[in-house]
């Protein structure tokens, strides 16, 4: 039986880790940046931290290792209801207030009439899209895509999947089945990675595919390394680490060195 009141007792005994808030803030400054270098510089050969969109890939693998850290242990204690009030009451707060600023800008855009192309059927649509995570490509001019009132929110759609994915079966699986999964996701990553010549995909209707695709990989990793306990240990710590990361967001774009 599933309970049905969240035990919030259970999620107080796991130690915080401060370096992966450092990682996830290094990792949050990178996507900022290379959202507003599209919008300076279209062409990614002029973007000078191109690789950014990797970031995203970078927060699965952590919410990977995260989720089995807190609930590997839980899951059966907590329940699959209560699992999910737990991270919705964490997560979708700022999911709705994103809506609200999405859709107040989208009606009072001082640079853009677009809203005057939808009836206000079609924007209460995007709002109820955007408000509960259900996608709606629904705007041509903004690239299609999936929550157009809030379309950061699309990593967050993925993130939802993964968690109810853990909760429902991944925690029960042996380490045996992750990698063999991983295996798996990663070839599926490799074939998107040729196919798209790109892997900043996952956003849009043209290419909500990959997004499944990039997250199956990243979260089973992420699993996977909380799982078999890789502790590099070393004195440069956060520096070292932040280091590494923030390098792997500035490798110069380069069409022939996109795939596997």
């Amino acid at each position: 039986m599933y309970k049905t009141k969240p035990n919030f007792s259970l999620l107080k005994t796991k130690q915080h880790f401060e370096i992966l808030d450092g990682l996830r803030g290094i990792a949050a400054i990178a996507v900022l940046i290379f959202h507003f270098m599209e919008i300076a510089t279209p062409d990614y050969h002029d973007n000078f931290i191109a690789h950014s969109y990797l970031a995203v890939d970078f927060f699965f693998c952590l919410s990977g290792f995260v989720i089995a850290y807190a609930y590997d242990n839980k899951m059966d204690s907590i329940g699959f209801i209560s699992f999910l009030k737990l991270r919705l009451i964490r997560l979708h707060p700022l999911v709705i207030i994103g809506s609200i600023i999405g859709l107040l800008g989208f009606l009072y855009d001082p640079f853009s009439d677009l809203y005057k192309e939808f009836s206000p059927i079609q924007i209460a649509l995007m709002f109820a899209s955007s408000s509960l995570l259900i996608p709606y490509p629904a705007v041509p001019e903004r690239y299609f895509n999936l929550f157009h009132l809030n379309p950061p929110t699309w990593s967050l759609f993925w993130e939802y999947i993964a968690n109810i994915s853990y909760a429902l079966f991944l925690y029960k699986f042996r380490n045996k089945i992750l990698w063999c999964l991983t295996g798996i996701a990663a070839l599926a990553l490799c074939y998107e990675a040729y196919r798209s010549n790109y892997l900043g995909v996952g956003w849009g209707a043209d290419n909500i595919r990959g997004g499944g695709i990039r997250i199956s990989y990243s979260f089973l990793v992420g699993m996977l390394v909380y799982r078999s306990n890789w502790v590099i240990k070393n004195r440069l710590g956060f520096i070292l680490l932040g280091s590494l990361l923030a390098i792997t967001f500035f490798i110069p774009f380069s069409e022939k060195s996109i795939g596997c």
